[in-house]
């Protein structure tokens, strides 16, 4: 299960030891933690990663078959969280040590920046080749946050992008050798964490009011 621990101001999410997929209990572990992240009083700062050889392979695809008819609010509570990142009042730094497919890569995308392993782990969105489209509120968040290009070639291609390439297209921001990746993300985002709550959670909510709006909307969480 996620762990959580501070370094000066510096939270670093432990997403956990496994797959670290989305399961409920594993939803309402990292909204509780967000909760004490964001009701810290001093300067504040977030880095999540994970350990192993996964990120996160996003969305807990097991639960949903055993639980069809609790899908749309399962739906509501992912886009919540990825909805809560994006517009985190304070600087987010995604530290992706190892795999980060699906849910588990928008996760990333929802962050401030990101800084992957250099010569392991993909970035990838697998919705084409699983046969699940996007919503629209995960469309938007990732639209939101690539060029153009990249956002074509990674959601109609299913292509895994390494480290170097993620980071030569724009999913990542910097690229680290293993076991340097959360110093890396934890040297990025320090120099940020005094920056105004109020301030910088408007920012964010401005910038992505069109992604936030969607991830929100009920209809869009209904659909197939």
């Amino acid at each position: 299960m996620p762990a959580l621990h501070e370094d000066d101001g510096v939270f670093v999410l432990d997403l956990g030891d496994g797959e670290n997929r989305f399961s409920p209990d594993w939803l309402e572990e990292i909204n509780k933690f967000l909760d004490a992240i964001a009701g810290h009083p001093g300067p504040s700062a977030l880095v999540t990663t994970g350990r192993g050889k996964f990120y996160s392979n996003g969305l807990d695809l097991e639960w949903v078959v055993e639980h069809a008819d609790r899908l749309a609010s399962y739906r509501a509570d992912v886009q919540e969280l990825l909805a809560r990142v994006l517009t985190l009042p304070v600087p987010a730094v995604a530290a992706v040590n190892g795999h980060a497919f699906g849910a588990g890569a928008m996760l990333a995308l929802a962050h401030d920046f990101r800084v992957m392993r250099a010569d392991r782990g993909y970035f990838c969105f697998p919705e084409v080749d699983i046969d699940v489209p996007f919503t629209p509120g995960m469309a938007a968040l990732i639209q939101g946050k690539l060029t153009p290009a990249a956002a074509v070639e990674a959601m109609t291609t299913g292509r895994r992008f390494g480290g170097v390439r993620a980071r030569d297209r724009g999913l990542v921001d910097e690229v680290a050798d293993e076991g340097e990746v959360v110093r890396a993300a934890v040297e990025l985002v320090r120099p940020l964490a005094g920056k105004s709550r109020d301030a910088l959670g408007a920012i964010k909510s401005t910038m992505f009011a069109s992604a936030v709006t969607a991830l929100r909307t009920p209809e869009a969480v209904a659909q197939p």
